[in-house]
């Protein structure tokens, strides 16, 4: 029987906005986490972000990284594009140099970039370097198509208890609920930096939101994701305790047979100190036939050191990560952010 890759989700919602929302504060993006399955370079994070306040620019971030830690990094407002595919339809999201193109809802979708990337290594980003400060610039182009290769999984729709965090408490405007899903995928295409041709053989969690999002009280969160040889896979989000003590979010799933089955975290590698490479980020996932315990390590970051005035001086990590179940290897995702105070 052939996967359901759409997971029961409506065509209509990969499609973006074909004009400005009425809603100031409407945004939608399109973002992913792309990597090489040997895990020697990936791009933890590039994605586009439009809000309908500003819709003559749309904010890109795209993050290139290298296990020798270099890092290559492209940030800031550039012009929209057409969003009209060769059809007609609103299929493309794209801002300056970076644009993601919808060539068929839940099957495929093709990345492209060209542009100016500022040069630095993880190193100089934990020591609070950040793409406002400027540098030397290196040009940079990729096309690379993502192929889902399992079912979305929509935030909220594996727990009860999710549905209502995200419906009643901060947590939902913090990570996009109601109109958000990611979907694990395979990727393959060409990275040029510089001179150096890299040919890309690997996977890709994307991710599709559009709504209302607000980030103001964000206090930290894990986020992994990976898809193995075999077809199992795994996802999560879980968000530290609250400081007024009611449940926060934590939800998650694992792959198996085809089908999302639902999770969550027991135990989290919670963001405590800022290392590029080697750090133990091993996860247990309880599901209901038992617990699953998932060993892995980074392999190489990007950061954002905020300084204290921007986010209360929030401190982030996206990366890759390779992980381990059950006699499987793969490199995934990883995204941690913690406020000052939680760092060793």
């Amino acid at each position: 029987m052939a996967m359901d890759l759409t997971g029961g989700l409506d065509e209509e919602r990969e499609f973006v906005f074909a004009r400005q929302p009425d809603d100031p504060e409407a945004r939608e993006s399109v973002n992913a986490w792309i990597w090489d399955d040997g895990g020697t370079f990936g791009i933890p994070r590039i994605g586009v972000e439009a809000v309908a306040d500003q819709w003559d620019t749309h904010d890109i971030q795209v993050n290139i990284g290298f296990a020798d830690g270099r890092v290559y990094n492209v940030f800031g407002p550039g012009p929209v594009h057409d969003p009209s595919g060769p059809d007609g339809r609103a299929r493309v999201l794209g801002a300056g140099p970076l644009s993601f193109e919808l060539v068929e809802p839940y099957r495929h979708l093709r990345v492209r970039l060209d542009g100016m990337a500022l040069t630095t290594t993880s190193g100089a980003q934990i020591g609070g370097w950040t793409p406002w400060g400027g540098g030397e610039r290196t040009p940079v182009r990729a096309e690379i198509d993502i192929y889902p290769a399992a079912p979305p999984w929509e935030n909220g729709s594996t727990s009860e208890d999710a549905r209502r965090i995200l419906a009643t408490q901060e947590e939902g405007y913090l990570i996009g609920y109601p109109w958000r899903f990611e979907q694990l995928c395979r990727a393959s295409g060409t990275l040029t930096i510089g001179d150096e041709v890299h040919r890309l053989s690997g996977h890709a969690n994307r991710i599709r939101r559009q709504g209302i999002r607000r980030l103001a009280t964000f206090w930290g969160h894990v986020w992994q994701a990976a898809l193995f040889p075999s077809g199992r896979g795994f996802g999560f989000q879980v968000y530290p305790p609250r400081a007024d003590g009611k449940p926060t979010y934590n939800e998650g799933y694992v792959v198996d047979g085809g089908e999302l089955v639902p999770a969550r975290v027991v135990r989290a590698p919670w963001l405590r100190t800022l290392e590029a490479s080697g750090q133990d980020v091993s996860v247990a996932l309880e599901t209901a036939k038992g617990t699953i315990e998932i060993g892995g390590e980074t392999v190489l970051s990007t950061f954002m050191v905020m300084p204290p005035e921007v986010g209360g001086g929030m401190q982030l990590q996206q990366g890759l990560a390779r992980y381990t179940w059950g006699g499987e290897s793969a490199v995934g995702m990883i995204e941690r952010s913690s406020t000052p105070d939680q760092m060793s």
